[in-house]
């Protein structure tokens, strides 16, 4: 054998390795600044002539892995000129530096002759925007994409303590509190339907941890609807181009130029009143097309941002990949300042869509109905003639039947779907689906994978906490740790409770306030009841509860021990398992707002005990699952001894000349007699279903998380009552059924409503008072819950009987008392409300409210009048949380 013949396995060996580093990717990267040399945050860098692009991050560097070869790169940021390079990418993981400058667009204002009454040349580019605003949001039926989203959150002040009582953790510090990336597949389908696949996660110091992070969320920031949710406001804000924007706008045409044969319009937006609901900053419009190429926009405290100080979005968009004349999202920047409760910070959230695959909705673009002849051109300092709004107008495009015709492109989009635009894995409602094993990359990937390069400061963080997480998991740092949180301050115990913790052991103690452990009562006299929960989570994300009580009235000297426990038995679905056993004080309405702080107070110092307490001596089982997406079922049974209690004090703080406790024994109107029963042993079931049909959902490897859904919640419920079993008196069936829902009325603020209704069939003459049904009223000027009755006495109406009732909030957020110079400065809120109730002996009862809430951003305040049958039936005012 030659030597040749000996040696070819090896030289075809190498011949495969150098070919292999040849066809490997190389890395282009560099640094995109300003002509002085300042890094430009989130510039754009697309590859020419395919789908593949990236962006800078904060620092302004960047970087891009391509097979070997000749590209040409296109570096965009908003408010500057594009700028294109050429270069030639090796092959073998070689890296190649690009640095590139960019310099400030120069939008030329050329003498404009404006015709008619319109005061600058902008609004006649709006109303053209304005006009083919349903068709761009309308024009891509379907789009599959790439999508890489990075979140920072930073703290810049930290608090000792929070409203100078509760005392600050040691988890909380100056620096990177929140770091993540991840990577998704994203589809698209009109008119809303949106779906993600996260494929890859990484979250700082938490090799376990699953991003929060949804490409998909962005979405909401589609500057094409009229109104648009910030996600820090409950108020919707109104869009630059919406159908309404010229009432809450003025413009300014600050220049036009030239980039890529297309004419680019830089258009200032500034709020017609300071406090309106809208953006501040530049929209850039394509002429002819009157398409959104990027926005750059600003939100402030003027806006009443919930705990926000600043926001600022950024949009750049760019023609989709294909023959059609459909433009897609290419990168999405929010970056914002926060203030809450003494701490400060800053943060951003940055998106790149990359690989695009699209279906657009019309092979054509329609015509405007009247055309106009295009502005006058001629030499370049020559004046051009901009046709007037009223002339825009009249020229608007053919849109009827249009959102017809995108639900008919999608449809069909999604039963061909040659083009592979869907996911294929998710279900129907399941709008994102975080994989098994999505947190298992390691650093090499990232670093393959990832499209903008980390900051020094990301990369310290990614550092520091990774190469500590075994020791900041260690059992030693976590009671170190523990020994920091679970000191005891006086803001614990009065406001919040002690908790004390075992993070290593994945177990805690609670332990309620003293405001929840000490009250009083006119049955019990002074009443204490220590509870103490104790919980217990399992390696496999399960988790057991447990809460002894022990409870004791110093005036009846009665003691009721119970406990309560509850068990989460799966790891992933709903599958709660709870269990009540032991003596318990109760109040005969189940529900009712009278806290035992707000029953302690009026009782010593306003001589009202509202309260009608029983007691209840034996067990109750529930289970609780969701056995299909949106339906959730709970069953319940039990067996009590219900015994009634008499008052056995009088003793009080402040005596009221005139007035006097009542007896323990409620009023009520259908048993006008008496409600005493002695008493009462009572078997009990009750079967409750809940269905929300279309509910969105996220699927993670360790929950389902439900996001609610366009239509209302439907219930119904039935209770038994069983008698002749184990001695129970009681034999009763109460059906109900009732809907609740939430509805967005836009910039008009956002309508909650509940509806129940039911009845007792087959007669009720074998139940106690406690077995009625009770409709939660309320006496006293606080109120725990504002969507309950606010003037009805607490058992007056109670029923078994059939019966009616609806609640009704309306939250304006805003939309009046922004209007008034005094009072938008202090963020106030309004809201409206009503309430009714008809039973056979209530009739008509019903409740208008008005009021104000956000005040100090956690107070409400509401002015009520009843009416009973058509009569007035007096007035109130109440106050709680409103947050």
């Amino acid at each position: 054998m030659d030597i040749f013949s000996m040696c070819y396995p090896y030289l075809l060996l190498c011949f495969f390795l150098f070919s292999l580093s040849q066809a490997r990717a190389g890395i282009v990267r560099g640094l995109v600044s300003d002509s002085k040399n300042t890094g430009l945050p989130f510039a754009n860098v697309a590859v020419k002539g395919t789908t593949t692009n990236t962006a800078t991050n904060e620092q302004g560097s960047y970087q891009l892995r391509l097979a070997p070869g000749r590209y040409e790169l296109v570096f965009q940021y908003v408010g500057f000129k594009p700028r294109m390079e050429t270069v030639r990418v090796a092959g073998g993981d070689t890296a190649t530096v690009l640095n590139v400058t960019l310099t400030p667009e120069s939008y030329q204002l050329r003498e404009v002759v404006v015709r008619s009454t319109d005061k600058d040349p902008a609004y006649s580019i709006v109303q053209q925007a304005m006009q083919w605003r349903r068709y761009h949001q309308r024009e891509v039926a379907a789009f599959k994409a790439r999508a890489y989203v990075k979140t920072l959150a930073r703290f810049t002040d930290v608090p000792g303590k929070i409203l100078g009582l509760v005392k600050v953790g040691p988890d909380f510090k100056p620096g990177i509190f929140y770091l993540s990336e991840t990577v998704s597949e994203m589809s698209f389908r009109q008119p809303n339907v949106v779906q993600e696949r996260m494929i890859s996660s990484r979250v700082s110091g938490d090799t376990k941890g699953i991003s929060f992070n949804r490409a998909s969320a962005g979405r909401g920031l589609n500057f094409y609807q009229n109104v648009l949710k910030s996600g820090f406001s409950e108020r919707g804000f109104v869009s630059p181009i919406a159908a309404n924007a010229p009432l809450f706008y003025r413009y300014e045409l600050e220049g036009s130029t030239q980039q890529g044969g297309l004419l680019l319009h830089k258009i200032k937006v500034m709020p017609r009143r300071r406090t309106d609901p809208v953006f501040a900053g530049h929209i850039y419009v394509v002429d002819g097309t009157w398409r959104l190429h990027s926005v750059s926009l600003d939100l402030t405290k003027d806006a009443q941002l919930d705990y926000v100080e600043s926001l600022h979005i950024e949009q750049l968009f760019a023609p989709a990949p294909g023959p059609s004349d459909v433009w897609v999202m290419q990168s999405q920047k929010v970056t914002l300042g926060f203030t809450a409760l003494g701490f400060k910070g800053n943060g951003y959230i940055t998106a790149i869509l990359s690989n695009y695959k699209v279906s657009p909705t019309y092979p054509n673009r329609p015509a405007p109905t009247s055309p106009l002849p295009p502005a006058s051109s001629g030499p370049d300092d020559a004046p051009v003639t901009r046709e007037t709004v009223a002339q825009v107008k009249k020229q608007k495009p053919k849109l009827d039947g249009l959102s017809r015709a995108a639900r008919q492109q999608s449809r069909q989009a999604a039963a061909r779907d040659t083009t592979g635009l869907g996911l294929g894995k998710l279900k129907r409602g399941e709008v994102m689906l975080v994989e098994k094993g999505v947190n298992e990359r390691d650093t090499s990937y990232w670093a393959s994978i990832r499209p903008l390069p980390l900051t020094q400061e990301e990369q310290k963080d990614y550092l520091v906490k990774d190469s500590t997480e075994v020791i900041r998991n260690s059992r030693p740092y976590q009671d170190s740790l523990d020994r920091k949180r679970n000191e005891l301050g006086i803001g614990k115990f009065l406001l919040t409770g002690y908790t004390y913790g075992n993070t290593f052991r994945k177990r805690q103690w609670y332990v309620a306030p003293v405001f929840n452990i000490i009250n009083y009562n006119t049955v019990e006299g002074i009443v204490a009841n220590p509870q103490v929960t104790y919980t217990q989570r399992t390696d496999d994300r399960r988790t057991w509860s447990v809460t002894p009580s022990l409870r004791y009235g110093f005036s009846n000297e009665l003691l009721s021990p119970s406990v309560a426990a509850s068990w989460q038995l799966h790891p992933v679905k709903l599958a709660r398992l709870s269990l009540t056993a032991g003596r318990t004080i109760e109040n005969f309405d189940p529900n009712s707002q009278l806290t035992p702080f707000i029953n302690s107070y009026y009782t010593l110092f306003e001589n009202r005990n509202y309260a009608k307490l029983y007691r209840r001596d034996g067990l109750a089982l529930g289970y609780q699952w969701e056995p299909v997406n949106g339906l959730t079922v709970q069953a319940a049974s039990s067996y009590f001894v219900r015994r009634e209690l008499q008052n056995t004090t009088i003793k009080l703080i402040t005596d009221r000349e005139g007035r006097a406790f009542t007896s323990n024994v409620p009023v009520n109107e259908e048993r006008p007699d008496n409600t005493r029963f002695g008493q009462s042993k009572a078997l009990t079931t009750e079967l409750t279903a809940s269905f929300r049909p279309g509910q969105r959902y996220i699927t993670r490897p360790n929950g389902k998380v439900n996001l609610g859904s366009k239509y209302p919640t439907f219930q119904i419920t039935w209770r038994q009552g069983i008698g002749g079993i184990l001695g129970s008196e009681v034999r009763y069936t109460l059906l109900e059924a009732g809907v609740r829902h939430s509805v967005s009325l836009g910039l008009l603020g956002t309508s909650n409503y509940q509806v129940q209704a039911g009845f007792f069939p087959g007669g009720s003459t074998r139940l106690a008072f406690m077995d009625f049904r009770h409709f939660s009223g309320n006496r006293t000027y606080l109120t725990e819950d504002f969507a309950k009755f606010q003037l009805l006495d607490y058992y007056r109406y109670s029923t078994a009987d059939k019966f009616v009732e609806v609640h009704y909030n309306h939250h304006f957020n805003g939309f009046l008392l922004n209007k008034i110079p005094l009072l938008r400065q202090l963020h106030w809120q309004e809201v409206a409300s009503l309430n009714y109730l008809t039973t056979p002996t209530a009739n008509h009862y019903l409740e208008l409210g008005v009021g104000i809430e956000h005040i100090y951003k956690l107070l409400r305040a509401d002015f009520y009048t009843g009416f009973q049958s058509g009569k007035r039936a007096g007035t109130g005012i109440r106050v709680g949380f409103g947050f």
